[in-house]
């Protein structure tokens, strides 16, 4: 957009870019903006002229001339300023005092401390904030999440943060001396703004820079300037004593109180990065083992092969955590080893810090096996994913004082298991506990057990539904604010009044006369597809797939397009659904509810009735669904033969047809895999899990999913057609045949074969890997297969080579997502895609055709996608917990791992899964494990009793809640048969145990729990 700067940035004319932008930009929400350059120069601005050479990528030394423009009408801000003749709405409005700050005043954070403090700063405390352009610019390069967020505070209007514009005010510009740092040179600018807005106010109000520097702060004293440190500003803001837990610790070394400990020194970046061009390192994203904190790996090229490699024990992980980018280092090949399997949670792990130190530093490993897995240390971390973390503290480490007067050195648990412990100081020991709590890592010195963190906040009680939701949403990183409204004001004027009127049908094809239904789970309000099917008089079938149209709604670059791009896919949880649109769009004018008009993009095919295609046409339509129906209602349809209505006689067609086209996706190699997936029976009004059951698939589900993947697969070969370079395709990748390694040795005790060669062979195996005895063994063999597969993944068609297309699973070369843009942003690029293609719509933005922007985006939508799937997982592990509270149940269950201390076991009933310890009830005391584990069997041996996978075991099953027995909410699964005497257990003695622990709980004690216990 191209404007005019408004006074007093057009007297003279000639204003610089880069002031002007400064100017506008900082503290208005407006995104893009083009200055109107006029022709003489002003005479209140003073040009700067800085020249230096560089060399172009081609290897040409250029000069460069930057003009830099200085002025003296730049507003401050501040509301009643005398001095400031030209001002636009005033921003500081309320300067405040503190115990030590006693005059009014405006606070300037320096770089490091909105860095380093941004929790303390996103307070509610802090309002009338200066934030100096040389701040924010410094803050931009260092991180841009967090300049991300300072720009969001000033967008507040009710936080009152105001940017100013010091390194283009000719009073507060500072020239880098010679013999000055860049740093020094920022300090200095820092300072001297500080010093101007006093001045320029008279004294009154004043100004307080706030810096954690004590060099700098010095410096600011001796030039008359009042500065505090973070902690020194907070500690005298009374009304707000948690701000002083929030407070991050910056450069402070955090010795255990052994001080006996220390991990290797980290590489500096110049190391790691001539490391790294030398060969001599290696870098990869470490995951860190679920079942073993200690254990951790990447994948990374070996010998030009992608490999695994294993990061085992405290001291090679070296103080990264799970998500870190780290360099790595590979360990001799002498020491390439296999690490047995084992059960090793941090809990279990920290019983005594030296136990600890033992456990963690020397794992385990099997050298008698031939096939070694290269292993490697870190030697430096690249990126640190360090995030705000939901969790506990653990009580045990909290001394009670009855107040908030002094702080204490606690322990956090993260919920995710991963995530090693933290130590936090603060003053809110007591209160906290049995609360769920974010806290932040502030840094991990080598010489500490522990990385050092601070409280952000408190979320609310251990067990409370809502609380634990929230927890869900914000560990998966799933952003679930309300709508803004600048996004809701792209929304129909209308409202829920809109209707589909006779300028909507233009260039639309009118398909209201057809028997159109929609097939859903029950409940679904957000109905994404509708299907039809009809006798053509040459004896082939009319099939078509109508989805909702809603690229008609949400236009391109819009705000609402562009939320919807950021939350990348509606997120489904137990007890609610986080929306990728408003509810508006996703339950009422894109939905296909029946008995309504509604837009929608079309595939209709011709098919014969062995279900090939003979034609197929894209179009944009107008539908009327006759009926919305559940599978349940669908079925019983299709399973009444006296029925014989349109809508009832198409569900009949369309079955019979799906049921082909499943032979013939069978018959290409597809794959059918399985997954414990349960569903919840709810109360109505508290919405607690009263039952829990296993999803049933009938027959109209897989009708459903016929045709939405036939849609997809077409739509897919009409994209590419049109966009070779830049559609958005989903592949799912061949795993290594070396992932099925651990399956194929287990099924072939079964007297089982699985052939991994191509899918098809693959699915062949499956089929017939039956044991006639036990059915369930073969749905646990393909739940088993699926955790061997790579993870499908949307791509820019532009950036992969097309043999690499191939989806593995469905067995088809192409592949996309088309079926549904309510849920799925994907879904709606494809649609604006198809659009074009057909011709409908005659222009779209760049964006649609540029494969760089495209591969971005899909790298974006993987990652939503992955967020969304384990939230999910997360939301029915924690319903899982609700459902058990308070219970204690014995059921059948199947082993399906098996390690050196214990082993995993899957209840079908139920769809979950626990860890068994095979250690003694003794353990703690010395006592060995009546268990023997043969690693090149890889069982468990304890006289008769041998364990093994697909063992059928019964096991006894409840949960402990954080902040009271456990330090993490967690199902706890004990073995009751077969008998091994010292670890088998009997349900009334588990019942016993657990009334004395819950007493204990309540009674504030703190429990010491053995090994068995937990």
């Amino acid at each position: 957009m191209l404007v005019d700067l408004p006074s007093p940035y057009h007297k003279g004319t000639f204003v610089d870019l880069s002031l002007a932008l400064a100017i506008r930009s900082w503290n208005s929400p407006r995104k893009e903006t083009t200055v109107q350059r006029f022709g003489k120069p002003c005479h209140e601005a003073m040009l700067k002229n800085k020249a230096y050479v560089r060399k172009t990528k081609r290897g040409q030394v250029i000069k460069v001339v930057k003009e830099h423009y200085l002025r003296d009408d730049i507003y401050c801000g501040v509301a009643g300023c005398r001095k400031c003749t030209e001002q636009t709405t005033p921003v500081l409005t309320t300067p405040r005092k503190t115990a030590k700050a006693q005059n009014p005043h405006f606070i300037v954070p320096d770089t490091n401390v909105l860095y380093h403090q941004i929790d303390v700063m996103e307070h509610e405390a802090f309002t009338d904030v200066i934030v100096l352009q040389t701040v924010l610019e410094e803050l931009k390069h260092r991180s841009l999440p967090v300049y991300t967020r300072v720009r969001s505070l000033v967008s507040d209007p009710a936080r009152r943060f105001y940017v100013f514009s010091n390194e283009h005010n000719r009073e507060t510009y500072v020239e880098r001396k010679g013999d000055e740092s860049p740093n020094d040179r920022n300090d200095r600018a820092i300072r001297t703004a500080a010093a101007w807005y006093s001045e320029h106010l008279g004294g009154s109000p004043t100004t307080v820079l706030v810096t954690d520097d004590a060099d700098n702060r010095r410096k600011a004293v001796a030039e008359s300037l009042q500065a505090f440190s973070v902690r020194e500003y907070v500690s005298s803001l009374a009304e707000f004593p948690e701000l002083i837990d929030m407070v991050a610790t910056v450069n402070e070394d955090n010795a255990d109180e052994e001080e006996k400990f220390s991990y290797p020194e980290h590489l500096s970046n110049s190391q790691i990065s001539a490391g790294l061009r030398s060969g001599g390192f290696f870098s990869g994203k470490l995951s860190i083992s679920p079942s073993n904190f200690l254990e951790g790996s990447v994948f990374a090229e070996v010998a030009k092969e992608e490999r695994t490699i294993l990061i085992v024990g405290r001291e090679h992980l070296n103080r990264a955590i799970h998500g870190d980018v780290v360099a790595l280092q590979f360990l001799p090949r002498s020491e390439w080893h296999v690490p047995v399997g084992m059960i090793l949670e941090e809990e279990e792990a920290n019983r005594t810090e030296e136990d600890a130190d033992n456990s963690g530093d020397k794992m385990d490993t099997d050298v008698e096996v031939k096939e070694t897995v290269p292993t490697a240390k870190v030697v430096g971390i690249i990126k640190r994913n360090w995030r705000p973390f939901c969790g506990t503290i653990e009580k045990s480490s909290v001394s009670s004082t009855g107040g908030m007067a002094s702080q204490q050195s606690v322990f956090f648990w993260a919920m995710d298991k991963k995530i090693p412990k933290i130590r936090i100081r603060t003053r809110q020991a007591d209160s906290l506990v049995g609360r769920r709590i974010i806290v932040a890592i502030d840094g991990w010195a080598k010489n500490s057990r522990y990385p050092s963190g601070h409280f952000v906040r408190t979320l609310g009680e251990v067990g409370d539904r809502a609380t634990e939701t929230e927890v869900v949403l914000l560990e998966h990183d799933v952003p679930f604010a309300p709508f803004s409204p600048q996004v809701l004001s792209f929304l129909p004027a209308e409202g829920e009044e809109w209707v589909v009127r006779d300028e909507h049908l233009v260039n639309r094809t009118d398909f209201r006369h057809l028997d159109v239904c929609s097939i859903d789970p029950p409940g679904c309000t957000d109905i994404d597809d509708a299907l039809h099917c009809r006798p053509l008089p040459n004896g082939n079938m009319e099939v078509g797939v109508h989805i909702a149209d809603v690229s008609h709604f949400v236009r391109p670059d819009n705000a609402m397009d562009m939320e919807a791009r950021r939350r990348g896919t509606t997120v489904y949880l137990v007890n609610k659904r986080i929306d990728m649109l408003p509810s508006l769009l996703g339950t009422n004018l894109c939905s296909l509810r029946s008995d309504v008009d509604r837009l929608a993009f079309s595939c209709i095919w011709e098919m014969r009735p062995d279900a090939t295609v003979v034609d197929v046409k894209f179009m944009k339509s107008v539908i009327r669904s006759k009926a919305s129906l559940t599978y349940d209602e669908a079925q019983a349809r299709l399973d009444d033969a006296t029925l014989h209505d349109p809508v009832s006689t198409g569900i009949k067609l369309l079955n019979g047809l799906a049921k082909k086209l499943r032979a013939l996706r069978l018959e290409a190699g597809a794959l059918t895999l399985a997954s414990p997936e349960v569903r919840f029976k709810l109360e109505e009004d508290q919405q607690d899990p009263v039952d829990v059951e296993l999803k049933e698939l009938k027959d109209t589900n897989a009708l459903v999913e016929e045709f939405m993947l036939l849609a997809n697969i077409w739509v897919a070969k009409k994209a590419f057609e049109a966009f070779p370079e830049s559609s958005m395709l989903r592949r799912h990748p061949k795993p290594p045949a070396t992932n099925f390694e651990g399956l194929q040795k287990a099924v072939g005790e079964l007297g089982i074969t699985i052939d991994v060669t191509t899918s098809k062979s693959l699915a062949d195996s499956l089929d017939h890997a039956v044991v006639p005895s036990d059915p369930y063994v073969n749905k646990l063999i393909r739940i088993l297969t699926t955790r061997c597969m790579m993870q499908a993944v949307y791509f820019c068609s532009g950036v992969v080579a097309e043999q690499d297309f191939w989806h593995y699973g469905l067995a088809t070369p192409i592949y996309t997502h088309f079926t549904s843009p309510i849920r799925r942003y994907s879904d709606l690029v494809v649609h604006r895609l198809l659009a074009v293609a057909i011709g409908y719509e005659k222009g779209y933005v760049s964006d649609l055709v540029d494969k760089d922007k495209l591969k971005e985006l899909s790298d974006v939508l993987n990652y939503r996608h992955r967020q969304a799937q384990q939230a999910s997982r997360s939301s029915v592990e924690l319903f899982t917990n609700l459902f058990f509270k308070g219970k204690i149940v014995s059921e059948e269950a199947y082993v399906i791992r098996v390690m050196k201390n214990g082993f995993s076991v899957l209840i079908p009933k139920f769809g979950i899964e626990g860890y068994v310890y095979s250690s003694s009830d003794d353990a703690s005391k010395g006592t060995p494990s009546p268990f023997v584990y043969d690693g090149e069997q890889n069982r468990l041996i304890a006289g008769d009793v041998e364990i093994k996978l697909f063992s059928k075991v019964k096991v006894i099953v409840c949960v402990e809640e954080a902040g009271g027995a456990a330090r993490r909410s967690r199902l706890v699964v004990r073995l009751t048969e077969p008998w091994v005497e010292g670890v088998s257990v009997k349900l009334e003695d588990i019942t016993e145990s657990q009334a004395q622990l819950q007493a204990d709980t309540a009674a504030g004690k703190v429990v010491k729990k053995s090994k068995r216990q937990k």
